[in-house]
């Protein structure tokens, strides 16, 4: 899949570990990077929804439209599929999944 960044801030922590390793940690800027790496190399949601251990799935309510996948406990990756076969994934965000 291809993958588009929302923000230059988000493509910036993906290109440069220690970007992400400001925002948001040295262990979950690993998992980070590491997801968009897998996201890439998947063909298509199918794939990338089958691999064990993302629990990539699509999300409800008002976020109806993006999907998740996990970083670690509490964080999520948030993107959006875009193209007209959905081969193109847009990095929406990293999420807290439980606000504690």
């Amino acid at each position: 899949m291809e993958v588009r960044f929302r923000t230059r801030k988000l493509q910036k922590q993906y290109e440069k570990f220690r970007e992400a390793e400001k925002a948001y940690g040295r262990d979950l800027a690993r998992k980070y990077i590491e997801r968009i790496n897998i996201i890439k190399q998947a063909h298509d949601i199918k794939e990338l929804s089958s691999l064990p251990g993302l629990h990539c799935h699509a999300l409800k309510g008002d976020r109806q439209g993006e999907w998740s996948i996990k970083l670690t406990g509490f964080y999520r990756l948030i993107f959006k599929l875009e193209g007209e076969l959905l081969e193109i994934a847009c990095i929406e965000e990293v999420s807290k999944h439980y606000d504690d």
